[in-house]
């Protein structure tokens, strides 16, 4: 759990992910769309990938991946984020962290 809150207070926009999960990528498009440089962490490919994916298990994260981290705090998963963005919220709190300038 140290790990994981090290990994998401380093950067304003931290997404854990894996490559062969279509979600993941929607998500990962979003944000690199909306011009935001998010940190991705791709939990298939990193060798404390199972680990981070327990930690975030235990933070109530079902499923596990896609994982949005903004500002430090767990935004969730997919339908989350979606909802966010849906609702015009998404844009005003990338601002308020300072990961988007529009």
């Amino acid at each position: 759990m140290e790990k994981l809150q090290k990994m998401i207070s380093e950067k304003s926009v931290v997404i854990f992910s894996k490559n062969s999960c279509c979600m993941s990528h929607t998500i990962k498009t979003l944000f690199l769309d909306f011009g935001v440089n998010p940190t991705i962490y791709e939990l298939d490919e990193i060798t404390i990938g199972k680990e981070i994916e327990q930690a975030l298990a235990q933070l109530g994260c079902s499923p596990t991946v896609p994982v949005v981290f903004i500002g430090g705090q767990l935004v969730g998963g997919a339908n989350q984020v979606m909802s966010l963005h849906l609702n015009r919220s998404l844009v005003p709190m990338l601002k308020r962290v300072g990961a988007l300038w529009l």
